[in-house]
Order: structure tokens, then C-alpha cells, then sequence
């Protein structure tokens, strides 16, 4: 039997890979059938905490989250983000990758960077832990507002030999967060790995959105935020009606009570 990693690996310039956040079982179960890849996301800091950055991020908080939304996925890879010093060196590292992996059962883990974290990357992948990269924009490293990367010939230069280190040292795949399209479609192209973009174009073998921004749940508008829904409306429209038949007693009927 093939596995999850070998099959998301094998979709490259074959099939798009379809990649979304979820930071619970409910929303697990929900898109779990349509997605090839579930990111336990350490952007739950600003979706679900309001949170300024990500480092505040903890790792206690990124496992609760991620084993209620392992009771929702079946079918999809499960990623899990390593937050926030939680690899700063490679002993440091193995010792957190494998909590996660143990008390939440994830397949991979996620860990930004290129040459500054390629030791920590090869030590968890030569101890069994499946990494994904991450390049372009870096949340945990950004300091004051998101700017897309690739603009500057210097910068280009980095992310592109960044992401030439990572395949070598053996992560399945790379997401590119905001990366300038013609770099991105450069990288795609070069990389036998698939790269997971978000707003880093179409080229890139799959795409990845946070699942409050894609439901419309949130008020987000950022460039690369397309809501393929209106959660929130919906809410508010449900809250209304519940309220309004309480007031007039029409909740609960007969029908509803024990």
C-alpha cells in the first residue's frame, strides 16, 4: 500500500493538491473528504485567539487542537505546525516532533525556513519525523506588516537555493506563502517535491487557505483571501431566528422537550 506521504509526493504534475486549515474535529470531519492534506496550522493565534503573532503560539495549544481535529480526519495527510522555539536546535526539536507526533497521531510536522533551520529539518527526517517546509513569508520571523517575498534579486536568490536545500534534505513538500508568482513558478518547475501555495499563484502544485478566512468567517481581506462562502452570515441569520422564537415561545415545542 502506498503511503499518505508517497501519494501527495506522486501528485506532482499530475493532480492540484488541495490543502486547508483546521483547528478542530467538526471542520476536520466537514472537509476531510475534500482535501488531500489537513494543516493544524499555528495561524489558529490570530484566527481563533486574537493574537498579535503567532510566537505566542504555544505547543500545548497546538496539540489540544490538533487531537480534536485527528478524530476528524479519515482520509487526509495530517500536518501539524511546530510553534515557536519549539525547534530551535535539533535536540530541542526531535523532543517536541515527537510529542506531536505521539499525543496526536499527525503524520508530518511543519516548520518554517530554509538554510537557518536545514540541520533541524535533517535531523527530524533521519529520525522518522516527516517535515514540510516553508518559505517566502515566515510568520514566526516577520516583524511588523506582511510584505510578499521575491521582489528583490537577492531575496529571489535565497528563497530559490533555500528551496533546492530542503529537497535535499528530504522534506516532501514546501509552502510557499506569498511568494512573487514567476519565482514561484520557477521553484514548482525546478523542485521534484510538490510546493503548497498560498498567494504564491496558480502554478504551485497545490493550494493551502485558512479555513475561517475560506468560509468567510472572519473579516479578512487579504490580496490572496478568496471566501468561497459566507459562514458568518449564515450564524448570525441562525442566532437571530433562535432568538426571536424564544422571545415569542415558539422554543422549545412539545416536539423538542422531554
Amino acid at each position: 500500500m502506498i503511503s499518505k506521504l508517497k501519494k501527495i509526493i506522486n501528485k506532482k504534475n499530475k493532480s492540484k493538491i488541495i490543502c486547508i486549515t483546521s483547528y478542530s474535529k467538526n471542520v476536520a470531519e466537514a472537509i476531510d473528504p475534500y482535501t488531500d492534506i489537513i494543516l493544524v496550522g499555528d495561524s489558529l493565534g490570530s484566527v481563533l485567539y486574537n493574537y498579535s503573532t503567532t510566537r505566542k503560539v504555544t505547543l500545548n495549544q497546538m496539540i489540544e487542537h490538533s487531537k480534536s481535529a485527528r478524530l476528524g480526519i479519515k482520509n487526509s495527510l495530517m500536518v501539524v505546525d511546530m510553534p515557536y522555539k519549539t525547534y530551535s536546535n535539533k535536540r530541542i526539536a526531535l523532543k517536541n516532533a515527537k510529542r506531536i507526533m505521539k499525543e496526536t497521531k499527525c503524520d508530518a510536522v511543519k516548520i518554517e525556513g530554509g538554510s537557518s533551520i536545514i540541520k533541524i529539518a535533517e535531523y527530524l527526517i533521519k529520525n522518522k519525523i516527516p517535515v514540510m517546509g516553508h518559505l517566502g513569508i515566515l510568520p514566526q520571523s516577520v516583524k511588523g506588516k506582511f510584505k510578499f517575498k521575491g521582489k528583490k534579486n537577492s531575496e529571489r536568490n535565497k528563497i530559490f537555493n533555500d528551496s533546492k536545500l530542503l529537497e535535499k534534505t528530504g522534506v516532501f513538500s514546501i509552502v510557499l506563502e506569498c511568494v512573487e508568482s514567476n519565482l514561484a513558478k520557477k521553484i514548482s518547475k525546478k523542485l521534484k517535491i510538490p510546493t503548497i501555495g498560498i498567494g504564491s499563484s496558480k502554478f504551485c502544485d497545490g493550494q493551502i487557505l485558512v479555513i475561517d478566512d475560506l468560509i468567510g468567517l472572519n473579516e479578512t481581506k487579504v490580496r490572496f483571501v478568496k471566501k468561497f462562502g459566507q459562514i458568518k452570515k449564515n450564524i448570525s441569520k441562525a442566532a437571530k431566528n433562535f432568538s426571536k422564537e424564544v422571545k415569542n415561545k415558539k422554543y422549545p415545542s412539545k416536539r423538542y422537550s422531554y
